[in-house]
């Protein structure tokens, strides 16, 4: 079966469901750090999954009849496979250990450069083009991000004090993050067969999140089972007294948002959109945190992050309507008669 929504315009479809995407990314985050304050956070992390999937098989069964899809070729296994794996587990690895290496701030502003390796690998495997306006609003967009991100870096209480070698292995981590979410994104692409299968064949975005969470759900069990251990005794150390009705019920709420909704837009709109350009709308959460910042958990926002977001969505706009630009800025006139 097909995407429901492949019969509609393209050009709004992609940019669209990549502001959902960022929209979701702010609502899961909020959902995650809550529930991470009353249960363990290896708790939360491996329960957001295991929802995950049994939330998009549910849908899978619900839209298509079936609890698993129908893949044309081996070769799409295999793309949706190391898509899960690389841009679900090791990403999420790397990027979660980078928090704690280099504080959160740090680490998302090594993160704004996945849209630019996303740009990249579109361009190299899947042979995408962008217009030239499109290279413009994506700059002025990660600027934006960029500006809001760093805000506060000098003298931000929530960065660790690392040493030299910390410090470098941190960054290391999210940059290996930021390219693990654009080659993650690049094999879902693939694994779709957009841009190498006829357009019968398409894997629509539903199906393929569900294939790409459940080997995700593999690759995060090594790292669970380690965890568990770790977890239990910091708990056990700092005499932590778990409230699992009210993390739970935070974590499902999470997991909605996140790994079900947002992993599924996130993948409509790279099945919609240039890899890049879509990268970049998907990573506006820096940006659209800040009203849930302000007034639900009453934090100061000052005038440079507010100018920050205007400039990253203002970027966000004109990149969502890019070749509609582009055609009006350098398009050649007709003659007048």
């Amino acid at each position: 079966m097909t995407d429901p929504s492949s019969a509609e315009p393209a050009s709004i479809i992609g940019p669209a469901a990549a502001l959902l995407t960022s929209l979701f990314w702010v609502l899961t985050s909020l959902f995650f750090a809550t529930a991470g304050k009353r249960i363990p956070v290896t708790a939360v992390n491996t329960a957001r999954i295991i929802m995950a999937v049994v939330l998009l098989g549910t849908t899978h069964v619900v839209l298509h009849g079936t609890l698993w899809p129908d893949i044309a070729t081996h070769q799409q296994w295999i793309a949706l496979a190391l898509s899960g794996l690389i841009g679900l587990s090791f990403c999420d690895q790397a990027l979660f250990t980078a928090f704690v290496d280099i504080g959160p701030r740090r680490a998302l502003l090594c993160m704004t450069t996945s849209p630019i390796f996303a740009l990249f690998f579109g361009a190299a495997f899947l042979n995408e083009r962008i217009v030239g306006v499109a290279y413009f609003a994506m700059a002025v967009t990660i600027a934006g991000i960029v500006w809001v991100v760093t805000e506060r870096a000098v003298g931000d209480r929530d960065a660790p004090d690392t040493g030299p070698s910390r410090f470098r292995r941190g960054v290391a981590l999210a940059m290996l993050a930021s390219v693990s979410q654009a080659l993650g994104a690049m094999f879902s692409k693939l694994g779709m067969g957009i841009g190498w299968l006829p357009q019968d064949q398409h894997l629509d975005a539903q199906s393929a999140t569900l294939v790409r969470m459940v080997f995700g759900l593999f690759g995060m069990a090594p790292i669970v089972l380690t965890y568990v251990v770790m977890a239990r005794r910091v708990a056990d150390h700092e005499r932590i007294r778990p409230r699992w009705v009210t993390g739970l019920l935070l974590t499902a709420g999470g997991a909605v948002v996140g790994p079900f909704l947002g992993v599924w837009m996130s993948l409509v709109a790279f099945k919609h959109s240039p890899l890049g350009v879509a990268q970049t709308l998907c990573s506006l959460s820096p940006v659209l945190i800040l009203p849930f910042s302000h007034f639900l958990l009453r934090e100061r926002v000052t005038r440079r992050a507010v100018l920050g977001a205007f400039v990253a969505l203002a970027g966000a706009a004109a990149l969502a309507f890019a070749p509609d630009l582009q055609a009006l800025l350098f398009s050649p006139r007709a003659g007048s008669g």
